[in-house]
């Protein structure tokens, strides 16, 4: 007697296709990018996130949903990590998450220092270029400190877009701003992984070279904003 016959198995459709994104792997290029992201030394978690962000404009939209650090215990200068971990940032803070995520995608990890006069505080922004232009990622409380499309022929022009609107109360208080800093010099242990404050990257920053905004004379003679814009500087997020 002869053994019946076993009904044929369907074949696999997706035998020898590479893995989709069903199958829960990663795409080859944006394995390689949390691959960059974890020789930085951030967690494979974390550097997911940041692999995801491949323009800068998808960067400032993901640091514009961080939440914005009020320092409850006091002054912070967070690395990307703990920026990723808890949650908030302020200007250097979103600076240093922007610059990362530019790195892991393939741009240089540029930060510019925006030197206030006495009585206000600096602000730090992430450079990209397109081109021979460039542009800002920025994080801040304020409604104008924030993104800059790649028109500027200079660092000098894009920080001089800055100006009117650098305020503290109707005083205008943006004097200098610096070479661009390329963090591909410095360790990622200082900014990307650091468990308190960076304060050695940001002294970094402060002490690069900067360039005075005023020309010579100018410091008495500038114009306070208007009311209206004073008014306007104070809506928040």
């Amino acid at each position: 007697m002869t053994k019946p016959s076993q009904p044929s198995q369907p074949s696999d459709p997706t035998a020898g296709r590479p893995p989709s994104r069903q199958s829960g792997r990663l795409p080859r290029s944006l394995r390689e990018r949390v691959r960059r992201g974890e020789s930085l030394g951030l967690s494979a978690a974390a550097a997911a996130k940041l692999a995801r962000l491949s323009t800068p404009e998808r960067i400032q939209d993901f640091v514009n949903a961080i939440g914005w650090n009020h320092e409850p215990d006091g002054p912070t200068a967070l690395s990307v990590a703990e920026v990723l971990r808890q949650g908030r940032a302020h200007c250097i803070e979103g600076a240093f998450v922007a610059a990362c995520a530019l790195w892991m995608n393939g741009q240089p990890p540029l930060l510019m220092d925006l030197g206030a006069a006495r009585g206000d505080v600096d602000h730090v922004v992430a450079l990209f270029r397109r081109g021979r232009h460039w542009g800002a990622i920025s994080k801040s409380n304020s409604p104008f400190l924030r993104y800059r499309d790649p028109i500027h022929r200079s660092l000098r022009e894009l920080a001089i877009s800055f100006f009117s609107q650098y305020v503290k109360k109707r005083r205008k208080t943006l004097r200098t701003y610096s070479v661009a800093v390329d963090l591909r010099r410095h360790d990622p242990a200082l900014w990307v992984t650091h468990a308190g404050f960076c304060r050695e990257m940001n002294d970094i920053l402060t002490g690069s070279r900067h360039f005075s905004i005023l020309p010579d004379g100018m410091e008495g003679h500038l114009r306070p904003i208007d009311e209206i814009e004073a008014r306007s500087n104070t809506l928040r997020p």
